[in-house]
């Protein structure tokens, strides 16, 4: 792939507005940033645009028919991009968002199928990481975010990972120290009569 001009911006920087101002014009052109969440740090981009999902698969190697997972700041949320929500969904994210807690939807519209990789289901996540959330808020529209690593390598919980593998590759790299979890989100399937958990993980 094409060489990218990376530009790397600590944690505790980006309430500045300039850094603010650089993230939402990366954001809505389609750009890719990388963020720390408490699981492992996210490779981010507009969940909403099928040019930005295709520079996250670009940019991790990784095939375009493996579903990503849509990163959102609030939980009701949830209602814009997903339908069909049951009551044992509501309970899971009652107890568990924000948190590593993945839930599989019906999808709306409004999501392209570039972001699930050709499927009518959306995967959503709530994290509990306080620069995840500030990051999608100031994009202002879902992240579809999976991990921040080469596809076939391991997921990266540190800045120094996330660099040795992806610099030059993303528009955006936040140094945010440690994943303070350093698993991966369990993934819930919530379409079936029995929710069914297709990836164990922190919880």
């Amino acid at each position: 792939m094409t060489h990218i001009y990376t530009r790397f911006i600590l944690a505790d920087e980006i309430n500045k507005e300039l850094n603010q101002a650089f993230i939402r014009r990366v954001i809505e052109s389609g750009g890719t940033i990388i963020f720390p969440t408490e699981t492992v740090y996210g490779i981010g981009g507009d969940a909403l645009n099928p040019k930005a999902v295709k520079a996250i698969y670009e940019a991790k190697g990784r095939p375009s028919d493996n579903p990503l997972i849509l990163h959102i700041s609030k939980k009701n949320d949830v209602y814009k991009y997903a339908k069909n929500i049951s009551v044992h969904a509501l309970r899971l994210m009652r107890v568990f968002w924000p948190g590593p807690l993945t839930l599989i939807f019906e999808k709306k519209d409004i999501v392209p199928k570039e972001t699930t990789g050709g499927l009518n289901t959306v995967a959503i996540r709530y994290p509990n990481h306080p620069v995840a959330k500030k990051i999608i808020r100031i994009a202002n529209t879902p992240l579809a975010a999976p991990s921040a690593n080469i596809s076939g390598k391991p997921s990266s919980t540190t800045f120094k990972h996330v660099c040795a593998d992806l610099d030059g590759r993303v528009n955006i790299i936040i140094d945010g120290g440690d994943s303070p979890i350093g698993i991966e989100s369990t993934v819930v399937d919530m379409t079936t009569k029995v929710p069914v958990i297709l990836r164990p993980g922190f919880i």
